[in-house]
């Protein structure tokens, strides 16, 4: 039986009902029942269209990120970082941030989401960012070899993961400004 295809609207659609879940009940209690019965689909239309739950959750992940990393290109550094800033707004933020707490827990139990994650979502942000980054090398903005290149998710990543933890606050466009400009671009000496 060929498989059908769904439409992008409705594609969007159950992919904001997984996110939503996801936030109401984590990912260890988020079902394919649950999701179907959300979707008014069936559990047997969920895992012919995506498989398997990591699947599901990570295409998920990926269509609703509002950032492409390699569709900006502002002929800076610095104005690529704060053009990434500005596509989100500080209520996505604070809702794509407590959605990844979730999920970086998840994955210490969870191989194959781990997985999924890696393969739909961080290699191609990587390979985004290694753009960018390779365009600030190329126009002599970033030495070669600066040994924080390499380090630049590691230093994003865990300002959205400190902030919650050492302020109790969430991560928000203020923060993350001047997280840039105090932490990120001395690294790299911009």
């Amino acid at each position: 039986m060929a498989r059908s295809r769904l439409t992008p609207e409705r594609e969007s659609e159950l992919y904001e009902a997984v996110l939503d879940l996801l936030r109401e009940v984590g990912y260890d209690a988020l079902t394919m029942d649950a999701v179907a019965a959300r979707t008014h689909s069936s559990k047997a239309t969920l895992y012919r269209q995506w498989g398997s739950k990591p699947q599901l959750v990570a295409r998920a992940l990926r269509h609703t990120k509002p950032v492409r990393l390699d569709e900006i290109d502002t002929g800076s550094l610095r104005g690529d970082f704060h053009e990434m800033l500005m596509r989100s707004d500080d209520c996505q933020m604070e809702r794509d941030s407590a959605l990844m707490r979730g999920l970086a827990h998840a994955v210490h139990d969870n191989p194959d989401l781990l997985q999924a994650l890696r393969e739909l979502l961080i290699e191609p942000e990587m390979t985004g960012m290694d753009r960018v980054l390779r365009r600030a090398v190329d126009r002599g903005e970033v030495a070669a070899d600066n040994p924080a290149l390499r380090l630049v998710p590691h230093m994003l990543i865990g300002a959205f993961v400190a902030r919650p933890l050492v302020d109790d606050r969430p991560v928000d466009q203020a923060f993350l400004t001047a997280y840039l400009d105090a932490v990120l671009f001395p690294a790299l000496g911009v």
